[in-house]
């Protein structure tokens, strides 16, 4: 692939916060080039583009693949990636004096090249304030500032995810495929930002997005409206519904996944626990998956094995969960090049 002279100019210092910020030109792009760099890891022309670039990263909240992913891009690019916990720096928070964004975001641009920010519920007292971060840092960064999962968008992981599903369909052209995106029963509580993530993006690539869970789950409400406008504009279709069964009948592919109540910040964990346990049937079964187009299971992960999906389903041969979480290397690493990168 032989990126467009305009492309790298557009992307060159480019904030990815949502996937919205960005054309279809442009996460196309990202695609392509995280595709190249998955089948040539050590190879390929722009594997030294960031030689001597440090990507800072700010974790609010713990993870698992996103610190190891991102750590192993900047690895692979010829960088570096330094992990910083903004508890153990001299930060202004709302409790205690500190740091302002505008001096620390001015100032830590003078050091490295990029920065990435991971901020999600249990760090925030109200559902925006983690975005509200993310976009007050870009305000006065000079470098990119990447998104590694805040309150309402997941990019990198949405783009991981499409990667998956144009390997193993075959195809970039996704238009007319069905994608179940469901609420799934856990004991866990989790976050609305890889679904919401998912489904815009999805919506922008044609796909048929239907979104089902029980009552009192709704998400946000901004967030579906701009999917109906994304799927209008690209010929796809979005719906909302509480009839899960239904909703599987001629899926291509099937994303189980539980997502808090919009009460989640009002109330404690265990209190927010308590709403979910009328609906310990919303799972991904094989018995449901019948009622598919032979689709695929796909999942962010750590996946709640036996309540969000039966370990049937992760582990069949439809199953290309690992597949998906292999790419957020790949597709991080497309990411990081074009927006950090010195590319020709």
């Amino acid at each position: 692939m032989a990126l467009k002279k305009e492309i790298i100019k557009s992307l060159k210092g480019k904030d990815l916060i949502c996937t919205q910020d960005w054309s279809k030109e442009e996460l196309d792009a990202v695609l392509e080039l995280a595709h190249e760099m998955k089948a040539n890891r050590f190879g390929h022309k722009y594997a030294d583009c960031l030689h001597k670039k440090t990507f800072f990263m700010f974790f609010y909240n713990p993870s698992v693949r996103t610190r190891q992913s991102f750590e192993c891009a900047l690895t692979d690019l010829g960088g570096h990636a330094q992990f910083l916990e903004p508890k153990a720096m001299r930060l202004k928070t709302k409790t205690s004096a500190g740091e302002i964004v505008k001096d620390a975001g001015e100032v830590m641009s003078r050091y490295a090249q990029g920065l990435g920010i991971r901020i999600l519920e249990d760090a925030i007292e109200k559902y925006g304030q983690g975005e509200e971060l993310l976009r007050e840092y870009a305000q006065w960064c000079s470098m990119p500032v990447i998104s590694m999962a805040h309150d309402k968008y997941h990019p990198c992981q949405s783009l991981a995810d499409m990667q998956g599903l144009q390997e193993h369909m075959k195809t970039t052209n996704m238009k007319g495929k069905k994608i179940l995106v469901h609420w799934g029963y856990s004991t866990l509580v989790r976050s609305w930002c890889s679904v919401q993530g998912s489904m815009l993006l999805n919506s922008r690539y044609g796909m048929d997005v239907t979104v089902a869970h029980p009552p009192g789950f709704d998400l946000d409400p901004e967030v579906m409206e701009t999917c109906r406008k994304n799927a209008a504009a690209s010929g796809g279709k979005f719906t909302i519904t509480e009839d899960l069964d239904k909703a599987y009948e001629g899926a291509d592919v099937v994303y189980s996944r539980h997502w808090m109540s919009p009460k989640r910040y009002s109330l404690e964990k265990e209190e927010e626990k308590k709403l979910s346990e009328p609906f310990k049937n919303w799972r991904c079964t094989a018995e449901r998956m019948k009622k598919t187009n032979n689709a695929y299971f796909i999942h962010p992960m750590p996946v709640d094995r036996g309540n969000e999906v039966d370990d049937e389903v992760a582990d069949s041969p439809r199953s290309i969960i690992v597949d998906i979480a292999s790419n957020r290397l790949h597709a991080q690493k497309a990411i990081l090049a074009l927006t950090m990168g010195d590319l020709d």
